[in-house]
């Protein structure tokens, strides 16, 4: 069987990579790691300066101290007027006041112990620790850059598969199909591990007009990396063809031709033939037409041949 394909550039991408990137901003006062370490969960990889968030942590706890002590004094105020009212001396009106104040300093304590407990929590983020073990990647920032949420600090890879990602022309969409067979390739075009198709984007690039494909890349032995650039081989459909070495084959004045042995009476003839070929298999073309299963391919020497020569053919 002879594979009718495509080769295209692919993308490989770990599905065990993540991007590290702050949840806070500030300056980066210290780098825990360096690329290529490995690293346990909870692991700290850098640590942002954190003043500014401990000043407003403390300038809150201030505050909230001051509300306690309110809502303290409102608390003393309540109960001393639930005893005048009891006793006749004041009015509902004047205990009603006592409870609001009471309520709404309860209400701004809460709310400020609330925002307290918020500001410690984002104080933690001023060390970025590792979500999972893994790799660390690159490093592209240094001591003294100022980061935002939107800042890449680094990459954690935790190894194993990775995934092909591969672009081909919109129209050869029909063609494809989930669990189509792809090739990934070495440096010179060879095979040099199997896959298939396991996704295929609903949607086209608008700007490149492609339909993105994914293949897995599985067991490779640390022969591949993330974001490396390989060779994919895409097999359409598989069909019985014979294959011609490109020994066996010569052109001239636009067509190709090939030599067949025949035999005449007691002797064998070399016959030329006008054929078609497909792609370029390794040293073989594929054989679309004017080679027929059981013909004699003449190999070798045939640019001293002619149309009818006698030949000796070799065992």
């Amino acid at each position: 069987m002879v594979p009718e394909s495509s080769d295209y550039l692919a993308m490989l991408r770990s599905r065990n990579s993540s991007a590290l990137q702050p949840q806070v901003e500030g300056a980066i006062i210290r780098i825990l790691v360096h690329s290529g370490d490995r690293v346990n969960p909870g692991a700290s990889i850098l640590e942002i300066d954190p003043l500014k968030q401990e000043a407003a942590v403390n300038n809150q706890e201030a505050t909230h101290n001051s509300k306690i002590a309110t809502l303290e004094l409102n608390r003393v105020e309540l109960e001393r007027r639930k005893k005048l009212y009891a006793a006749g001396v004041i009015s509902r009106s004047e205990l009603d006041t006592a409870d609001a104040a009471f309520n709404a300093s309860k209400a701004d304590s809460d709310a400020l112990e609330a925002g307290l407990r918020e500001q410690k929590v984002q104080l933690r983020y001023y060390t970025v620790r590792a979500p999972t073990s893994g790799t660390i990647g690159d490093i592209p920032v240094h001591v003294g850059d100022r980061v935002t949420t939107q800042t890449l600090l680094t990459t954690l890879d935790r190894g194993g598969e990775l995934e092909a990602y591969i672009n081909i022309p919109a129209e050869k969409g029909r063609d494809l199909r989930t669990g189509a067979a792809v090739d990934i390739l070495d440096g010179e075009g060879q095979a040099v591990l199997h896959s298939h198709v396991t996704f295929i984007s609903p949607q086209v690039d608008s700007g490149t007009q492609t339909l993105l494909l994914k293949a897995p890349v599985a067991d490779h032995g640390g022969r591949f990396r993330n974001d490396q650039s390989v060779g994919a081989r895409i097999i359409w459909r598989e069909h019985k063809a014979a294959l011609i070495p490109v020994t066996a084959v010569s052109r001239l004045s636009g067509k190709i031709f090939a030599f067949v042995a025949e035999s005449q009476g007691q002797q064998t003839v070399a016959r030329q033939r006008i054929i078609q070929v497909g792609d370029l298999r390794g040293n073989e073309y594929v054989a679309l037409d004017g080679i027929k299963p059981g013909d004699r391919l003449i190999t070798s020497g045939i640019q001293l041949l002619v149309d009818g020569m006698p030949i000796i053919p070799q065992p």
